[in-house]
């Protein structure tokens, strides 16, 4: 049977375009770039990320045939660009599996059409980001000591080390991501199973598709297995980013032995995944031609969660400087005048400038429906809180309690290749994804269809 679109006002106002789409209409336009074959601008897209693609490769193997200082980290600043990297690409896979499972939670209608962006970037960058604290090691090929393994060469982890706090949270969230994504793409397999015409593309989703056969018993199972991964991944992803903020406020360092900083990171995880999502939202609508069901009522939508994160990051920053003003302790109140003033002083403005500033122009609902204006304002919110995480790293490990081992931090050219390579295989790994499932969830679709069609 197939089911139209009313088109009323009411029902084309928001998350359905005002041509009415038929359920045969929406299947096609979703699955139908997986079936007809790439188009000129997935081609080009894929072309432009392979070079990054291989700048990565080199730059692995030139760190692992040279050791970490081939980086500019030196004895006082340890840590760099690679415990940033970590930071900003598990804060993005963190904000997008919390999206999603917090839209399922609350039944938000509109993450019909953002759902799947959120949870297959987590998957890519979670998996990205596992890779920065194994290389920053030192002797990548030991990195299975931070796992208990059997106990035969007396050794086990030291559960007190933030690097095993890492293992484990990258490990299960990588997991439960996986699983996530995947059990939410099982009806839209069986669909690709079924249109399907080449006997290869029918084995290949018809295993991953597990026998679904769409009926009531399947979706009654699916509905509750959904809800409860939704339910479990709202404290996993807490208690994920959690532990990474700890690996900073376990530690005694001026600026980090702070106890706001596992909520604050949790914040500037859902603050800076939102903004990936977003960006690829934009990027994936214009690139395959799915204004009809990603509107307008979308970004204004995801704009003002943006907002609502800005204002948490501003007020988290006001609370670091009122802390280290009002707790009196001479090396914090250093450090504070040091992030205004000191050597990375305009790198700490360019931060404030992009996470707190500049997304106040969301207040308006101008900008917040303008796509062009969205996309830029977002773009800089990325790298505001990239900023972010190498300045938390710079500023402290470059103005400890010791004047005498105050340094400043030199980059090198493999320093900017792990920054630059890494988004160039999330852009590949995002491409290739869209290029083999559907890009939005054609079963949530359909459904919010004929929902607004009864409006």
């Amino acid at each position: 049977m197939t089911i139209a679109l009313n088109s009323t006002p009411a029902a084309r106002s928001r998350w359905i375009a005002a041509a009415p789409l038929s359920n045969r209409g929406i299947t096609e336009m979703i699955a139908g770039p997986v079936f007809r074959g790439a188009g000129k601008r997935w081609w080009i897209a894929v072309l432009l990320t392979l070079p990054f693609v291989l700048w990565t490769l080199v730059a692995l193997i030139w760190l692992l045939t040279q050791g970490i200082g081939a980086w500019g980290v030196n004895t006082t600043i340890v840590w760099g660009f690679a415990i940033a990297n970590y930071v900003w690409w598990i804060a993005i896979g963190s904000g997008g599996t919390l999206i999603s499972s917090i839209l399922v939670l609350t039944r938000q209608n509109w993450r019909t059409s953002v759902n799947r962006f959120a949870e297959s970037m987590t998957l890519f960058a979670v998996a990205i980001s596992g890779i920065f604290p194994i290389i920053h090691l030192g002797r990548p090929a030991y990195f299975y000591w931070m796992a208990p393994y059997p106990n035969t060469m007396s050794i086990w982890p030291q559960w007190r080390s933030a690097l095993v706090w890492d293992f484990w949270a990258i490990l299960s969230y990588l997991i439960f991501s996986i699983v996530f994504l995947y059990v939410g793409l099982l009806p839209d397999l069986a669909t690709m199973r079924d249109r399907a015409t080449r006997r290869s593309a029918q084995v290949l989703y018809g295993v991953f598709a597990l026998g679904w056969r769409g009926s009531v018993r399947h979706w009654r199972l699916y509905k509750r297995l959904h809800v409860t991964l939704a339910a479990i991944a709202v404290p996993l992803v807490t208690s994920v980013h959690s532990i990474v903020g700890l690996d900073f406020a376990a530690s005694l360092m001026p600026g980090w032995q702070e106890s706001i900083f596992p909520p604050y990171f949790v914040i500037g995880a859902l603050f800076s995944g939102f903004a990936m999502v977003l960006l690829l939202t934009a990027l994936v609508r214009w690139g395959l031609q799915l204004e009809a069901i990603i509107t307008i009522a979308h970004f204004d939508a995801m704009a003002k969660i943006i907002l609502t994160g800005s204002i948490l990051m501003t007020y988290s920053y006001a609370t670091e400087w009122f802390l280290a003003w009002y707790g009196g302790e001479h090396a914090d109140r250093s450090l504070i005048a040091f992030m205004f003033t000191g050597h990375y002083a305009a790198l700490y403005w360019a931060l404030l400038f992009c996470n707190c500033l500049l997304p106040q122009a969301l207040w308006f609902p101008a900008i917040r429906r303008n796509v062009p204006a969205l996309f830029a304002i977002v773009l800089l919110i990325l790298v505001g809180m990239w900023l972010e995480r190498i300045l938390i790293i710079w500023n402290t490990l470059s103005h400890d309690y010791m004047p005498t081992l105050w340094r400043v931090f030199r980059t090198t050219f493999w320093d900017w290749s792990f920054l630059f390579g890494p988004l160039g295989v999330f852009a590949f790994c995002f491409l290739l994804f869209i290029r083999l499932v559907p890009a939005v969830s054609i079963y949530e679709t359909r459904r919010l269809a004929y929902e607004e069609g009864l409006e």
